[in-house]
This record gives C-alpha cells, structure tokens and sequence, in this order.
C-alpha cells in the first residue's frame, strides 16, 4: 500500500479530533465572554489548499499529549479546541495573504482605537481609573499601525493636564492620588503627542521628588505612596527618568536619603538581579513566580541602565532567562503565555515576544520563532469587527490591540543597539535607550506580505522611535526644570 501523503495525514488526523467523543467540549458563550461576531466554528467541507497547508503545519508542531489530565490540561485542550480552526482555516472570512495567512485588517483597527479616544459609555466606568492608560493603548495602536495622532494633540495634553497631582506624579483618573503605572502611560501619550505644549504640560520638578518618594532601602522601587514594591515600579521610574532627562541624583527629601541612598540607582541592580527566579524569568519582587509583564519590565530596566550586553550578562542569568521565554512561546498556538502551565494571550505577543530583541542585543544571535507568533496574531486575535484580542472568543479591547500590535512590531522588524553609543541624543544619565535603531525588515520565515508590516516600536519604550527621540532631545537641550 502506498504511504500517505502529508495532506492526508493532516487530513485523517483532523477528522479524528472532530469526531473524538473523549474530547474536551469547547468552553462556552458565557465562560468565554464570546461576542456576536465569533461564532462557533462549523465544517465547510473540504479544505482549499491555504487550509491544507495550514492543517500540515498545525499537525507537524502538535504536541505529543499527556493520557493524564488536570485542570490544566483541561483548560489548555478547551483553549486550543477554540484556536485551532483559526489557525487551520478562516471562520472569520478575512482576505487571504500570499501565505494563506489573514491579512492585517489595518483600516479596522483604526477605527477601533479611534472609537476607544472617545467618549464612552456607562458600563465603562471601571476604567475611570486607567484613564491614561486608555490614552496610551490606544494612541501606540494607532502609530504602530501608521495612523497620524496629531489631530489629538490637544485631547492629550487637556485629558492628561487634568489627572496631574500637583504632588508630583500622574492618577488614574480625575481626583485621584498619583501612582506610577498611569504616570509611565500618560508621559508615553505626551511623548507620541510630541509638541512644546504636551512636553511643557509635564510638571517634571514635582515629578523628580514624587518619584524619589518611591525608593526604597533595598533598592527597588514601590507604586504609590505606602503601596507595593515590584519591578513595575523600577521599570516605571527609569522610564520617565530617561525620556525626561531627569537628575541622576534623588531629591533632598526622599525618605530613601535616611538609609543611606543618593542617587535612583543604587542597590537596583542586585534587587533586579535577585527577581530573577529559579526558573530563569523575572518576578514582581524577589521571591515570587516568574512573570512575562515582569520579566519585560526587569530588561527594560536594565537597558535603560545600560548597553545591554553588560547589563544583562552581569546580572542575570541569561541561558536560564532565553530558556524560559521560549517555553512560554505555545505548540501549535505560536503566541505566548505569561507564566508557566498558563494559556496564550495576545497581549503576551508584546510581554514576552518584546523581551526578544532586548535579550538579542546581549547576546547577538536570533532566537525566537516570529513566524509562528505573527501566524497567531493575523489569524487568531484579529477581530471580525476591528480590534484585537486576547485569543477567539473574547472580546478585543484597546489593551490587548496594542500590545498584539506591539508584538506584531518586533517579529517584523529588527533592532540593533549602537554599542559605542554614538550620536547627539542620549549623552547623560539614563542615555543608553537612545543608542538603538531599526535595523531593517524580517526576511526569514515570515507569513505576512508588505501590506501586513507595521511599523517601528522603540524596544525599550514602545511607542514610535522618532516620539522617543524627540523628547529626550527636547529635554536635554533645556536648563534645568
């Protein structure tokens, strides 16, 4: 008997998972939070040749199964019941690339993040409290899709001048105290806004001493006053540190003063070193489980603080860190989860993916599979009606379409950090961001044509590069505050 073909084995093997009793049942509507335009996924008939193709490749990267199951396991087989007619056809009948991948729906998600700059309704006001966060999602989905924010220049500075405390620092919405996590997105959104007037609008004299008020004697840095220590907060402080080209030194009246502390820096290095964990990814603090929002935001610190190939060779274990950001990276979903036994989220297209060519600049080699993370975002996290989501069958949202954006970004497009640190902009404390550069497009295995790319992230702090530069340049040509 002849053998069969590779076609018909993908071919067999499907018909087998369909028709399996034993398997698991799809999660359903309400556990799911499904919305109207995904449907369940029916049988069509006969695969075309994009879907033969597509059918091949799922079953070559399928991984060998447990008999065991878990709750895990469970919910990782109800994930993957939902992803997988993503990947093998296309339930949301989007045109097809020359790769029989989806295309970009570019113009849909456009007016999805420009719905999300406007007024919204009642049920959203959960997200009072993330007002500048909404801006920045929504204002880097549209640069990294190439959309001109300058029509909102004014919204920005307006929306932004009003959730200022006059402490220092930036709330989540109007009224509230500061802390650090809306005043990383709301200097993000001024630095796209990219004007004197959004630049000036910055408070950077009370900003410097709201963020002294942050360190602490170990030399991590907390939230909010009284609030959590965790690497966020690092990564949040060198942020505006750097793009504001703010003092090295902490202000005369931070409590860290007392304990022995001069300048943002100091023990920072070691408590980043020590949020390293046994498995070889970051952790909020020292001690806790290795995370991928973590993990980007202990390298982003270290790239602020330095060329990457020192910093991160000299603090953390990097075989242990490349090896544990590739297992997050899922078989046969191609985008990443966040932590260990955890499912694939597109909003780790950018969490853990973004690490990527931060790590490759320490080590000079490529390391990851961006064809398989740019197959998951086209084809499974592109909503039917514009946006993009955490995976089928939930809803797309400003976070999660940004931050697929983002990972989309840095599987497209390479980055190379100048490591004489070369040029006009980035010459003092907390330079080193400012040395990096595109470094042309992906040629390798990719599944997108040139209408799919996007355009440039900057690695370290994701928003256009250009934004980046301009800011710093404006700041270090000023005299003091």
């Amino acid at each position: 008997m002849a053998a069969k073909s590779d076609d018909e084995v993908a071919r067999t093997r499907l018909e087998e998972l369909r028709l399996d009793s034993n398997r698991i049942q799809e999660l359903s509507d309400e556990e799911l939070y499904t919305s109207d335009s995904n449907a369940d996924y029916e049988d069509l008939g006969p695969a075309i040749p994009s879907e033969a193709d597509n059918i091949v490749y799922v079953n070559r990267m399928m991984p060998i199964f447990d008999d065991l199951q878990t709750e895990t396991s469970r919910a990782q087989q109800q994930t993957l019941d939902k992803i997988l007619p993503y990947l093998e056809g296309n339930p949301s009948n989007f045109p097809l690339n020359s790769f029989g991948i989806p295309k970009l729906q570019r113009e849909k998600h456009v007016k999805f993040l420009i719905q999300g700059l406007g007024d919204k309704p009642a049920a959203y006001t959960t997200l009072d409290a993330a007002r500048p966060w909404q801006v920045y999602w929504c204002l880097a989905g549209l640069t990294v899709l190439g959309h001109d924010i300058s029509d909102y220049q004014q919204k920005i500075i307006d929306t932004l001048t009003d959730v200022q405390h006059p402490e220092g620092g930036y709330g989540g919405g109007f009224g509230h105290l500061p802390h650090l996590a809306p005043t990383y997105a709301a200097i993000l959104s001024l630095a796209m806004a990219g004007s004197s007037a959004a630049y000036e609008s910055i408070n950077r004299r009370t900003l410097w001493h709201y963020l002294g008020r942050m360190k602490q004697a170990d030399g991590g840095f907390t939230m909010a006053v009284g609030g959590e220590e965790d690497i966020r907060g690092a990564f949040c402080v060198l942020v505006a540190l750097s793009l504001l080209n703010l003092p090295l030194d902490l202000p005369p009246d931070a409590p860290a003063r007392a304990q022995g502390m001069t300048t943002f820096l100091d023990k920072l290095d070691e408590w980043i070193s020590r949020c390293q964990t046994y498995e070889g990814g970051i952790s909020a603090s020292p001690g806790c489980e290795a995370h991928g929002a973590y993990t980007f935001c202990g390298l982003g610190c270290l790239a602020i603080m330095g060329p990457p190939r020192e910093t991160m060779n000299k603090y953390l274990d990097m075989p242990a860190l490349i090896r544990w950001l590739s297992y997050r990276q899922g078989a046969p979903e191609g985008g990443y989860a966040g932590r260990t036994n955890k499912l694939v989220d597109g909003c780790y297209s950018h969490w853990i993916g973004g690490c990527w060519p931060l790590v490759e600049a320490a080590v000079d080699k490529n390391l990851w599979n961006r064809s398989a993370l740019g197959r998951y975002i086209l084809s499974a996290a592109q909503d039917e009606k514009g946006g993009l989501r955490d995976k089928p069958g939930m809803r797309p949202d400003a976070y999660h379409t940004c931050y697929n954006l983002a990972g989309l970004s840095a599987a497209q497009h390479n980055y190379k950090f100048d490591e004489k640190m070369t040029g006009d902009v980035g010459k003092g404390s907390f330079g080193a961001p400012f040395h990096w550069k595109g470094d042309g497009l992906f040629e390798g295995d990719k599944v997108w044509d040139e209408e799919d790319v996007v355009e440039e992230v900057h690695p370290v702090f994701v928003i256009p590069f250009e934004a980046a530069m301009a800011c710093r340049e404006y700041f270090e040509a000023k005299d003091g505050f």
